[in-house]
C-alpha cells in the first residue's frame, strides 16, 4: 500500500478559507481527565512518601529493578565516561554545538542580563539587582527518542546564568542509557542526574526527597504526565512552559528548491502525529512543486507514517495573494519556528512580530536551529509567541529592585507618598514616610 501525503490544499481567496484555515489550526490543549488525576495522585504521594514512591513508581513505569534511589544516580564518572567514549565525530559535533551555545546565551546575558542603577539629583539610587537562581532542574525526554540536543539549550543558559547547581533528571526505560544524553550532560555542566522521569520526577524536583534536592524552577519539554505535573506545581518552584506539539511554518516566494522546503516541513512532522508543518506562497506552481517533492521524498523517510498523518491531518500548503499576506498569515499563526525562504529575506523580517524563533534565508534551515546555530530551540508553542519568548538566561535569573533614599529625597517622596497613602486609608503608611521628614505634620484625623 502506498503511503500518500496531502496536506490541505488553501487559497485566501477562497470564500471557504476563514473556516477551513481554523479548523487546521485547532488544537486542544486540554489534557485528559483520567490523566490528570494519575498525576495529582503520583505528585501527592512522592510529596508524602519522597523517595519510596518515585522508586516505587520508576519500577512500575521504566521497568527499572532497584533497591535504592542511589542506583538512580548518574555519577560525574559516569557522564565524562560517556564523552570519552562516543566516536570522533560526535564528540566533535557535541563540542561545537554546546560553544555555539554557550556564546549565544553569554551574549545575551552581557545584552540584558545585568545589575543596574542610577542615583536622582538629590542622591536617591534606584536601580535593580539581577541575581541567578540557586538551584534549577532541568527534564530530559526519554524513552522514544533520546535528545541530547534539550540538555545543551536548558543546562548550557542556566550555567551562564550562573546557576549554583543543575538537577537533570531522565527517563531510562529499561534501563537503557543514552551514551549521547550522558555526554551532553557532561559537556553542559550539569551537576547532578537521575534516571527518573514522568510526574514522579517534576514531584521530586519540586518537593524534594531525601535523595533528590528541591530545585526553584523546573524546564524542559515531557509528555502528556509531564506536562499536566509542571502545570500542577506551578507556584511551588517556576516553571519555563507547557508546550505543544512542535510547528514550523515556512514563507516561501519559490527561489527556494523544492526539495529544501519540503524536507523543512518533514523535519517537523516526523515529531509527532500532531506536529504541524505549513507553507505559504504566492506561486501556485511552486505549492505544485512542493507537493511532488513531498510525494517522491517521503518513501526515504524512517518516519514516514508519523509524517504522513501529521501532514494529513495538521499540515497546509496556503496559496497566498502576495508574500505581505503571507506575512499578516504569519502573524496570526505565531509560529515555534518560522522560515523565511525567500531570496530576500530581509525585506519580510520587518513585517514579521510574532515567533518563537525566525531563520532567514534559503540555508537556514529550522534544523540547524535546534542542534548548533546558538540561539535556544526551547521556544513557544501553540499561539504562544504573541507573548512569550525562547528559553534563556533571563529565565534562570531573577530581579531585585533596589531603593536607596537619601535624606533630600525622603522629604519629597515622603510627602508624596503620605498624600496617597492618607487616601487609601492606610494611616501607618503615610505615618512612616512622615516620620523621616524633618518638619513633621500632625496625624490627620488626630484630635
Amino acid at each position: 500500500m502506498t503511503l500518500i501525503a496531502a496536506p490541505a490544499r488553501l487559497s485566501t481567496a477562497d470564500a471557504s478559507f476563514e473556516a477551513d484555515f481554523q479548523a487546521r489550526l485547532h488544537w486542544s490543549a486540554d489534557t485528559d481527565a483520567a490523566i490528570e488525576g494519575r498525576v495529582a495522585d503520583i505528585l501527592a504521594d512522592v510529596q508524602q512518601r519522597g523517595d519510596a514512591a518515585v522508586l516505587d513508581y520508576t519500577q512500575r513505569f521504566d521497568g527499572l529493578s532497584v533497591a535504592s534511589m542511589a542506583e538512580l544516580e548518574l555519577t560525574q564518572v559516569e557522564l565524562k565516561a560517556a564523552f570519552d567514549g562516543l566516536p570522533a565525530a560526535q564528540k566533535s559535533a557535541l563540542e561545537a554545538a554546546a560553544r555555539r551555545v554557550r556564546t549565544y546565551h553569554e551574549a545575551q546575558k552581557r545584552a540584558s542580563g545585568e545589575s543596574w542603577s542610577y542615583r536622582d539629583e538629590d542622591g536617591t539610587l534606584l536601580g535593580q539587582k539581577v541575581t541567578p537562581l540557586d538551584r534549577v532542574g532541568i527534564y530530559v525526554p526519554g524513552g522514544k527518542a533520546a535528545y541530547p540536543s534539550s540538555v545543551l539549550m536548558n543546562a548550557i543558559p542556566a550555567h551562564v546564568a550562573g546557576v549554583s547547581e543543575i538537577i537533570m533528571v531522565v527517563p531510562t526505560p529499561r534501563g537503557e542509557k543514552n551514551a549521547l544524553v550522558l555526554a551532553a550532560a557532561y559537556v553542559a555542566g550539569v551537576s547532578r542526574a537521575f534516571t527518573i522521569g514522568g510526574a514522579q520526577a517534576v514531584a521530586a524536583l519540586a518537593y524534594g526527597t531525601a535523595s533528590v534536592p528541591k530545585v526553584d524552577k523546573i524546564t524542559g519539554p515531557g509528555n502528556a504526565y509531564v506536562a499536566s505535573a509542571k502545570k500542577r506545581v506551578f507556584g511551588t518552584v517556576g516553571i519555563d512552559m507547557i508546550a505543544g506539539p512542535s510547528e514550523i511554518l515556512v514563507l516561501a516566494d519559490g527561489s527556494t528548491p523544492a526539495d529544501w522546503v519540503a524536507m523543512d516541513l518533514f523535519s517537523q512532522a516526523e515529531h509527532d502525529e500532531l506536529a504541524q508543518s505549513i507553507l505559504l506562497c504566492p506561486d501556485a506552481a511552486y505549492l505544485d512543486a512542493v507537493q511532488a517533492a513531498i510525494t517522491r521524498l517521503l518513501p526515504e523517510m524512517p518516519r514516514r507514517e508519523i509524517i504522513a498523518k501529521s501532514l494529513n491531518d495538521r499540515g497546509a500548503l496556503i496559496l497566498t495573494r502576495n508574500m505581505e499576506e503571507a506575512c499578516a498569515i504569519s502573524n496570526r499563526i505565531a509560529p515555534e519556528h518560522l522560515e523565511v525562504s525567500s531570496s530576500e529575506p530581509h525585506r519580510w523580517e520587518p513585517l514579521l512580530r510574532h515567533a518563537g524563533a525566525i531563520f532567514l534565508g534559503a540555508y537556514t534551515s529550522e534544523s540547524l536551529g535546534d542542534y548548533c546555530a546558538g540561539p535556544n530551540h526551547v521556544l513557544p508553542t501553540s499561539g504562544t509567541a504573541r507573548f512569550s519568548s525562547p528559553l534563556g538566561v533571563y529565565d534562570f535569573q531573577k530581579r531585585s529592585s533596589l531603593i536607596e533614599v537619601s535624606a533630600a529625597g525622603a522629604q519629597t517622596l515622603g510627602t508624596i507618598a503620605a498624600e496617597l497613602a492618607y487616601g487609601e486609608g492606610l494611616q501607618a503608611h503615610a505615618r512612616a514616610a512622615e516620620l523621616r521628614l524633618t518638619e513633621v505634620p500632625p496625624m490627620r484625623g488626630a484630635a
